[in-house]
């Protein structure tokens, strides 16, 4: 490998990157407008649920139990109603999600040492939010029913009563359970491999259709030369980007960044080098930089959108999507920068997942340089 040849491509792309200031500016815009999209807009808190109250008991104990739930941080009572076709009505407009129905003789039942039966109507339109704000109400109604069982128990013993058993919970890595600590690191994956592969994705191809190719094929510049050369130059925008995001992440978001910048630097570095190959490898397959280009959309944004565990757990995927997650480079690159960001873990705990992503830009790279060896051939 010669050095001077290197450095003469490396220094046409990016001379080729300058002479085209909307292309570089979309590249170093899209971080930005990526994290702030899914930064503020991808949530997966489930708060402030818009609740209504059908109270038709209007006793202290019916309103002490209202008052559960709009004092939570998890509700919000937005209305109060008088019957069940309002009810419907509300459900049906979007307003309120969930309908708490409080039926007459509720405080009676109570009093008399019975069972006290509430209702809650959910809009299951939104499963998942219907689930969530069901396991909250579960939550809020066990509580109470507690305390209502530890009063009984003090007036029939004439003394305080402390339950057996205490739950004291303490969370660990991410103590505000914010959705958002979560999302933006993996949201750099996401970014840093929709741009290293866009971006190299169309480097050969548009060499072939503005016919300069046959001009480098004149040339004594060899495969590894050609590729190298090549990927320096969006290597450099690459890692400009991976600070913008980080940077974004930590001090816009507020996510901590908890591990080593070094090992972090060096992760970034091992996936962006099998991104931009798998780049190369697509544009010296294919002679078209349209074609190009969507087969980089398709296999970088998607898979890491989608199968990263990004986003969605890949436990909860069916088992053959399960084991083709294995061949993602994101799913370990995710998994890489939550654990630095959050966990602040070293190399003793990530290092299988770097290994993997090692051993993809090793063979990525391979093959890029023997399919641009194939094509010169």
């Amino acid at each position: 490998m010669s050095f001077r040849r290197f450095r003469a491509i490396a220094r046409k792309e990016f001379l080729h990157i300058l002479r085209d200031p909307r292309s570089l500016a979309m590249s170093l815009a899209l971080p930005v407008v990526m994290m702030a999209l899914f930064g503020y807009a991808l949530t997966l808190d489930v708060d402030r649920i818009p609740l209504a109250l059908f109270d038709q008991d209007r006793t202290p104990d019916s309103r002490e139990l209202a008052s559960r739930f709009s004092g939570s941080r998890y509700f919000d009572l937005v209305t109060t109603i008088d019957n069940y076709a309002e009810a419907e009505a509300l459900i049906d407009r979007g307003t309120c999600l969930a309908v708490l129905t409080i039926p007459r003789n509720y405080g009676a039942d109570l009093r008399r040492g019975d069972v006290g039966v509430v209702q809650l109507l959910l809009d299951g339109t939104d499963s998942n939010t219907a689930s969530i704000a069901l396991g909250y109400a579960t939550g809020i109604t066990a509580d109470w029913s507690q305390q209502i069982r530890d009063r009984i128990l003090e007036h029939q013993l004439g003394r305080s009563f402390e339950s057996p058993l205490q739950l004291r919970p303490r969370i660990w890595y991410n103590t505000t359970l914010e959705s958002k600590n979560y999302i933006v690191p993996g949201l750099i994956a996401v970014i840093l491999m929709i741009i290293a592969a866009l971006l190299t994705s169309l480097t050969i191809a548009r060499e072939w259709e503005m016919g300069t190719m046959e001009q480098l094929l004149s040339t004594p510049v060899r495969p590894l030369e050609l590729v190298l050369g090549k990927m320096s130059a969006y290597f450099a925008l690459g890692m400009a980007d991976t600070l913008l995001a980080v940077v974004l992440g930590v001090f816009v978001f507020g996510v901590p960044l908890r591990g080593n910048l070094l090992l972090l630097a060096v992760s970034c570095f091992v996936f962006m080098a099998g991104a931009l190959c798998w780049g190369i490898f697509l544009s010296a397959t294919v002679r078209s930089q349209l074609l190009a280009f969507q087969l980089g959309m398709v296999s970088s944004f998607l898979p890491a959108f989608l199968l990263s565990g990004f986003v969605f757990a890949i436990q909860n995927m069916p088992v053959p999507v399960q084991a083709f997650t294995y061949v993602i480079p994101a799913r370990y690159f995710v998994t890489v920068l939550k654990d630095i960001f959050l966990k602040g873990v070293g190399m003793s705990v990530i290092g299988i997942e770097i290994l993997f992503l090692t051993i993809f830009a090793v063979v990525v790279a391979l093959a890029a340089t023997q399919k641009v060896k194939g094509k010169i051939a």
